[in-house]
């Protein structure tokens, strides 16, 4: 049976298997306490989260697990064929959820929350921000005429992209326009989304549940 390790990006790992219908168990990770995590430490050394076991196979990359996956368990409407026109949005937005957007909200989160007083308003933070801010602009774009990042249907870029707003909604770093707002309530309202809440909130992998959008 696969084995995901770890809340946070593992949420997107966590939705897409409840998407696919493919059994998995969650192992929660603390990264307070990683160092004393001895059997995650041998699975990703690095000390970070998501990561997958597949039998010998292990994965550390959330955006590389869903394509993972989506490969050995397809084909699945949640990805889109290279031949199908939608196929380089799908791509774009599907890279952009982590690159473009959960990336620099995490250093923003960090820079925010968690450095110390006088480092708050870094330089880092701030374009860390505006890089958050532009590539939204992207996803808005895109969502202006389409239900989805890759047009009428549901697909993994989707998760990624939610994932990272989510991620700025709950840390107080942004807040959701009318496009976003009514995009989330697209992608929130679907049963795998909620089993994946259920899930990691039984094991402790997540902290809370979806605000009301």
């Amino acid at each position: 049976m696969l084995t995901v390790y770890g809340e946070g990006r593992g949420f997107r790992v966590v939705w897409l298997l409840e998407e696919l219908g493919v059994a998995y168990r969650l192992r929660p990770v603390d990264l307070l306490a990683v160092e004393n995590d001895p059997d995650f430490l041998a699975i990703n050394p690095a000390g970070f989260i998501p990561a997958l076991q597949d039998g010998e196979t292990i994965m550390v990359e959330s955006i590389a697990i869903l394509e993972y996956l989506l490969a050995r368990h397809g084909p699945s409407p949640l990805a889109v064929a290279p031949d199908d026109p939608a196929f380089a949005a799908y791509l774009q937005f599907l890279h952009l959820g982590e690159a473009g957007l959960a990336g620099p909200m995490n250093a923003v989160f960090v820079g925010r929350a968690l450095a110390p007083e006088a480092e708050r308003n870094a330089r880092v933070t701030s374009w860390a921000l505006e890089t958050f801010q532009s590539r939204l602009g992207l996803v808005i774009q895109r969502l202006s005429n389409r239900p989805f990042l890759a047009g009428d249907r549901f697909t993994a870029a989707d998760i990624s992209v939610s994932y990272a707003l989510l991620l700025g909604l709950r840390t107080g770093n942004y807040t959701p326009g009318p496009v976003e707002r009514a995009y989330l309530a697209r992608t929130t309202t679907r049963p795998a989304y909620a089993r994946a809440m259920e899930i990691c909130q039984a094991t402790k992998a997540w902290a809370e549940r979806s605000p009301t959008l």
